[in-house]
């Protein structure tokens, strides 16, 4: 993709304008980002959607004033209210692990780092539904697909929540602006902005959502991978120049400042480290699972699997939660896969013998197919 062409998606910014001015600071309305959008899931597809074991699906039902309940998936069609009913709404986590259509629209945003992009969620709503004013932490592009909502948004300092609700609903949310989106217009929020959106009428909406995960979260995933991959070091601590104690409650000094050397040491291997984080940042999402493919026959080309997440530093590959160290054509070539998600077949014949078969294993796995193939 290249981030100097002005887009519609955009409202005729670059994607390099767009990260300047917008990512992380200001939200950005957007009049037909996507003019003539339709549902690329329809109502009775997305509720089937919601039934699944495989899907995580919530359902949200306002009944008055501070009248909120909350039911989590499997959420079977007889559990839903009737269309008829007003102030309801079903969100559908991830709907881009299992629909190829909606998996090719996410690819738009990615002028957006993979380790940031998470997933789509589609929300539909009956009339004056919708989930309370609330605030997220992560930046969030909203695309109007079918009927109307109003949006109304604010900046917040001090987020106060309403008591005895099972939702994090702001009870001083105070609007700046507002808007309602008609089918193929966008909002995008920065990460902070306090937005509640309210279906007019019938309505489907599309949340484009980034992944923004908490510092200790970070440290702790990689650390223990860092941890797993030192499993082979057996050594031990000594003390042969110990001395009596009359303070054996004491903790020894020399055994704290090896328990520090030790973590310095760790933290010291940086190769250790990218692989922690690669592995970390590729890991497919809990309720992912792959298929066996069909056979390891690569020699046509590949596209990856849409739920298939695939990363590259300097000196590595990484892929669904497993790293390989990667150099030369080989490396050029896995990293075009990452970027473009697929390899001709001229691409993969340029292949050495074990990046090939590699990507026969990947194929056995069910991680990557043909490019023709659209699995639906």
């Amino acid at each position: 993709m290249r981030t100097d062409q002005k887009l519609s998606l955009l409202g005729g910014l670059t994607p390099e304008q767009f990260m300047r001015r917008h990512w992380h600071k200001k939200p950005l309305l957007i009049r037909q980002a996507m003019p003539g959008i339709a549902p690329l899931v329809p109502r009775a597809g997305l509720f089937e959607l919601a039934s699944r074991d495989d899907v995580e699906s919530r359902l949200i039902v306002h009944e008055g004033h501070q009248a909120w309940t909350l039911k989590r998936g499997p959420l079977p069609r007889r559990v839903l209210p009737p269309l008829s009913q007003p102030g309801w709404t079903v969100l559908v986590q991830g709907v881009d692990l299992h629909v190829e259509p909606v998996h090719r629209l996410m690819q738009q945003f990615r002028f957006v780092p993979d380790a940031r992009l998470d997933d789509l969620m589609i929300s539909y709503a009956t009339d004056g539904g919708g989930v309370g004013p609330h605030v997220d932490s992560y930046d969030v592009f909203l695309l109007q697909v079918h009927g109307r909502r109003r949006w109304r948004v604010g900046r917040l300092d001090d987020p106060q929540w309403v008591p005895g609700v099972p939702l994090k609903i702001l009870r001083n949310f105070e609007p700046e602006e507002e808007w309602v989106l008609e089918p193929g217009d966008m909002l995008y929020l920065p990460p902070g902005w306090a937005h509640d959106g309210v279906a007019e009428g019938e309505c489907m909406t599309y949340s484009i959502g980034f992944r923004s995960p908490r510092r200790h979260e970070l440290a702790r995933e990689v650390l223990v991978r860092m941890l797993e991959a030192q499993e082979d070091d057996e050594a031990l601590y000594r003390d042969p120049k110990q001395a009596a104690t009359t303070t054996p409650g004491l903790l020894p000094p020399d055994l704290r400042a090896y328990a520090g050397a030790a973590v310095a040491a760790l933290l010291r291997d940086e190769a250790s480290l990218d692989c922690a984080l690669g592995e970390y940042l590729t890991e497919p999402k809990q309720e992912v699972w792959f298929a066996a493919g069909d056979g390891g026959d690569v020699s046509g080309g590949v596209r990856l699997d849409r739920r298939t997440r695939m990363m590259y530093d300097a000196k590595h590959i990484y892929i669904n939660g497993e790293s390989y160290r990667a150099a030369g054509r080989d490396a050029t070539l896995m990293r075009r896969l990452a970027d473009a998600r697929e390899l001709d077949a001229a691409q993969v014949q340029r292949l050495g013998e074990g990046a090939r078969a590699l990507l026969e294993q990947w194929a056995d796995d069910g991680w990557l197919g043909p490019p023709a193939i659209e699995k639906e």
